[in-house]
């Protein structure tokens, strides 16, 4: 299955990084979206801090072994319009907008808050 996951209060969580080693390690496809601009695109408007923060996100991306091919940066777009009939399965998040976003798309994703108690158990439930 493909599933994806959020960046900042998400992916930066130890307990999610796990979760997905755990599932590329089970072969589902794991990628991982952020709501950040690309670095490349941020130079160009001048804000170079972003690249610093950005190279944290490919060292968290490799740790836990998402292909860089498998990185998407929405500048701030809704993540349901990268997502949106590419057949993932899951996107776990913690921003209650994205996950509204995606409720109400007529995509079949299932949007997983990870600020729930019971985000993994949710999660392994739809990964079967």
């Amino acid at each position: 299955m493909k599933i994806s996951f959020d960046f900042d209060s998400t992916l930066t969580r130890p307990d999610v990084q796990n979760f997905a080693k755990q599932c590329i390690e089970a072969g589902h496809e794991v990628w991982l979206v952020t709501s950040r601009q690309d670095t490349e695109s941020a130079l160009l408007r001048g804000h170079h801090w972003v690249e610093s923060q950005n190279q944290k996100l490919f060292e968290v991306a490799e740790r836990v072994g998402i292909d860089v091919d498998h990185i998407v940066f929405t500048s701030h777009q809704p993540k349901i319009e990268f997502l949106e009939g590419k057949g993932f399965a899951i996107h776990i998040d913690d921003d209650i907008e994205e996950l509204l976003d995606i409720k109400y798309s007529k995509d079949p994703v299932e949007g997983v808050n990870v600020e729930y108690f019971e985000w993994k158990e949710i999660t392994e439930k739809l990964l079967k």
